[in-house]
């Protein structure tokens, strides 16, 4: 078999064992949990959990806050699966895995996807350890994950990308924001493929390009998911300025810390809007 068949058959094969976890409930809902934000998936009520390593296809993780994990459950009473970790694209230039994870989800009947990350602030007024909605993004990873054969029974060969983050879930997640007491912005995600942080003069650039916040992900998993016809909604938990805007010295674990520093709130939010929906 090519490459591509064994792709297709491996997302039939995670899809059908996503299915069986799933057991009675019938999850519409997906929500990737960025570095650090893992704590949400403890708060599954009656989980059923799947390792990647279980499904056929799907990312070998490799950097710490990620644990690789597929859960089942509930979340505030509403069915959702949660993925814990993510493979970054500074880890590999093998999009199959990704595309391997997002296209089960679809093919199991997943037709919302809420994304997480952490990220850089690039405004003086989007602090540290609070949460941004995504409005838009600016790819600058220097690949898209659609790149190669396309198979018509997952999307089209071209998509567009103008609604590519939902006007319609991120206003109930903002509304839910308002509820909770949840301090939210909204801005533009501009993703730089890492894995070493960006420049001062970098950062000036993505601020004139009109971005609000800087990370390493979420882009391609929104692009796959578009292209599968999911709805994407997503947050980002600002763990440090981008660089040149303070004198933070910048690192993983660095991230990780501010990330659980602005995890319950992120975890309240995520309740609150997923209930919305």
């Amino acid at each position: 078999m090519t490459e591509h068949q064994i792709h297709v058959e491996n997302v039939q094969s995670a899809a059908a064992k996503i299915r069986v976890a799933c057991g009675e409930l019938s999850p519409k809902i997906a929500i990737v949990l960025g570095s650090g934000l893992g704590g949400l998936a403890a708060r599954l009520e009656n989980p059923v959990a799947l390792s990647y390593g279980d499904l056929p296809g799907f990312p070998v993780l490799t950097v710490a806050g990620h644990a690789g994990k597929l859960l089942v459950g509930t979340l505030g009473g509403v069915p959702v699966v949660v993925l814990n970790g993510r493979k970054h694209f500074y880890e590999t230039s093998d999009a199959y895995p990704l595309k391997t994870m997002i296209r089960a989800l679809s093919v199991a009947g997943i037709e919302t996807l809420f994304l997480s990350n952490a990220a850089g602030s690039l405004r003086a007024h989007i602090g540290v350890s609070e949460l941004m909605l995504i409005t838009d993004h600016i790819n600058f990873l220097g690949l898209n994950p659609l790149v190669g054969p396309n198979d018509e029974d997952f999307g089209p060969r071209f998509v567009p990308m103008s609604d590519a983050w939902d006007a319609t879930l991120g206003a109930a997640v903002s509304s839910a924001a308002q509820v909770e007491g949840i301090t939210l912005h909204r801005g533009v995600y501009v993703a730089f493929r890492g894995p070493s942080f960006e420049t001062p003069a970098e950062i000036r650039m993505a601020q004139g390009w009109g971005g609000d916040a800087v990370g390493m992900s979420s882009v391609p998993e929104c692009i796959l998911a578009r292209h599968c016809g999911m709805r994407v909604v997503g947050v980002s938990c600002i763990t440090n300025m981008g660089a040149g805007l303070s004198d933070e010295n910048l690192s993983h674990a660095h991230t990780l810390a501010n990330a659980a520093n602005g995890a319950v709130a992120f975890e309240r939010l995520v309740i609150a809007a997923v209930r919305a929906f």
